[in-house]
């Protein structure tokens, strides 16, 4: 699958308000952002795909811009999908980068 560069090129800019570096790599077929190799945000095609702790997932998954991210029938814990409409202003993306940032962090704490 390919991935969105204009998004990319977004979700680049954006990650220059963190003092922490970010990496890319490809994963699932699109773009994923890493810090300190933990997935972030990334692209698949047009969509946003975001790592949200489990605290806030249930509630992210209520908008109507939001979908499991399932590529095998079972969706993906901790993963969402956001479509164009989620993230189509910088505010919006800048968001779910922050949530995404946060499961991260999250995730390097344990």
């Amino acid at each position: 699958m390919p991935y969105d560069e204009n998004l990319a090129k977004r979700i680049n800019v954006a990650l220059k308000i963190f003092p922490e570096k970010f990496t890319e790599k490809r994963m699932f077929g699109g773009l994923a952002f890493l810090l300190e190799g933990k997935m972030t945000v990334g692209t698949i095609n047009k969509e946003l795909m975001v790592r949200v702790i489990p605290e806030k997932i249930s509630h992210e998954l209520r908008k109507n811009f939001v979908r499991p991210m399932d590529f095998t029938g079972k969706p993906m814990k901790e993963f969402i999908f956001v479509t164009v409409e989620g993230y189509h202003t910088e505010e919006q993306l800048q968001y779910w980068i922050e949530l995404g940032v946060e499961h991260a962090k999250n995730k390097l704490k344990k």
